[in-house]
């Protein structure tokens, strides 16, 4: 990793299953985020050239539920990949390994591509923040730093329901907002909204509240299918005139659904509605 930058990052990635078509874009974004190092557990064998800010960590979704079984004291329900976004929360105690050394750890998924991240995630930034999400109303799954502290790595105990969550078989939506993003999007406030859990949401926004930690919620990543984005040379721009710290493929993925995975991802792309294709 290049040391440029004072707060030390890591993203932490659990994916278990076949690498789908986007891992290449992923990865290719990685590359131009040198400054931040990114971890990916995982069960597949790599025989593919990484990022030298991309490590890959050999371990089972049952090493996963044993690390997060002793982490947490309890036994953990781990019996499918998706189930780690409930989890996720929980990385700082469950990774606590692996973040030994830095300032901030971040939950992340492989359906994103990455732009410029330290353009956002400055020093500044982080000296002020104990939590940062790229949304404005819930706390983001695909993307959220957290700092490397103890009342970080434990804050999600604040939730009443969270070893319920940990020992239940399904997906809950602790990672956010218990599925209430919908509502949450026409400026609602969490706590005026009826939930089968107490999820992640309430509990910074309780803190935040509170004063107990600095939260930051804004609206800088790109979802849905809007089309007009262009990857620029680590830059992910949109319309021409914004800039996102990420694209999250969520949708996309859905709609666009090529048979072979790219070997070689050009420096500048495009994003329409429904694929993505070269651009000079």
């Amino acid at each position: 990793m290049i040391d440029s930058y004072k707060n030390k990052i890591v993203i932490l990635i659990p994916y278990y299953g076949k690498f789908p078509w986007y891992f290449s874009y992923f990865l290719h974004s990685c590359r131009f985020n040198l400054t931040i190092d990114f971890i990916i557990f995982t069960d597949t064998i790599f025989s593919r050239a990484l990022p030298p800010n991309v490590r890959v960590i050999s371990k089972t979704l049952s090493d996963i539920k044993e690390l997060a079984s002793r982490a947490l004291q309890m036994p953990a329900s781990l019996e499918f990949p998706y189930k780690l976004c409930d989890f996720r929360p929980a990385y700082g105690l469950i990774f606590q390994e692996y973040t030994v050394g830095y300032d901030f750890w971040g939950q992340g998924d492989i359906d994103v591509i990455y732009g410029d991240l330290r353009g956002f995630m400055n020093d500044e930034m982080l000296d002020k923040y104990d939590f940062i999400s790229v949304r404005h109303d819930y706390t983001t799954g695909c993307f959220a730093l957290y700092r490397n502290t103890g009342l970080m790595n434990n804050i999600f105990k604040g939730s009443k329901d969270y070893e319920r969550v940990f020992s239940t078989i399904s997906y809950l939506g602790f990672d956010e907002c218990n599925f209430k993003q919908e509502k949450l999007t026409d400026d609602t406030s969490i706590f005026d909204l009826e939930t089968d859990i107490e999820s992640f949401t309430h509990i910074i926004r309780s803190a935040q509240n509170t004063h107990e930690i600095n939260a930051h919620f804004d609206f800088l990543l790109l979802e849905g299918t809007p089309g007009r984005i262009r990857f620029e040379e680590g830059k992910m721009i949109y319309k021409n005139r914004y800039e996102a710290i990420l694209y999250h493929l969520y949708w996309l993925k859905r709609v666009y659904q090529p048979n072979i995975t790219p070997e070689y991802i050009p420096d500048r792309y495009s994003i329409s509605k429904t694929r993505v294709y070269r651009s000079g």
